[in-house]
């Protein structure tokens, strides 16, 4: 039966619709399948066969559905990649460092932001807390001088968000 829209509603007229009973046939078999979760057949027959389960009738695999779920079921998904980004090989070959902040409720010295600094060997981390965003250069000169010093390795590159944190003048004349 199909049915126009009038008026924002599908009236329907019945003096049209001529009498029809339908009848409708329920496949045993894909209604024990869909109760056990799309379970397959094989499993199904050896539930009937072992009466494990009450009122299981027998099992056929005669109904031809193919469900979209049991097609999805079977997919498999390949494995992540393997990283593929150099790793480093001793201490301090790369820092990796952000700033975060302003924070709303400053620490009881003042401080609203902190810079982060992680040794990507040995995941070591290390905090600064600052009070103004504009100290990370020397932060990260006083950084500098206690890892290498207590590591014997010298800081070969940094790694950040590319944040304005380390593009100021003193950082360059430091770096330079």
């Amino acid at each position: 039966m199909t049915i126009g829209m009038r008026n924002r509603s599908f009236p329907l007229e019945w003096k049209t619709v001529d009498d029809q009973a339908l009848t409708s046939t329920i496949i045993e078999s894909s209604l024990w399948h869909k109760r056990f979760g799309h379970a397959n057949y094989t499993s199904l027959r050896q539930l009937h066969d072992l009466k494990l389960v009450e009122n299981l009738t027998e099992i056929n695999r005669d109904d031809g559905c193919v469900y979209e779920i049991c097609q999805l079921g079977k997919q498999t998904r390949l494995p992540f990649p393997i990283n593929q980004s150099r790793r480093t090989s001793e201490k301090l070959q790369l820092i990796h460092s952000d700033v975060c902040g302003p924070m709303r409720t400053p620490t009881l010295s003042g401080s609203k932001y902190f810079v982060l600094f992680i040794d990507d060997l040995t995941r070591m981390c290390w905090v600064y807390f600052l009070r103004q965003k504009s100290e990370v250069a020397a932060v990260f000169q006083r950084f500098k001088n206690l890892v290498e010093n207590e590591s014997h390795y010298k800081i070969k590159a940094i790694r950040s968000d590319n944040g304005t944190e380390y593009c100021c003048s003193q950082f360059d004349k430091f770096c330079a």
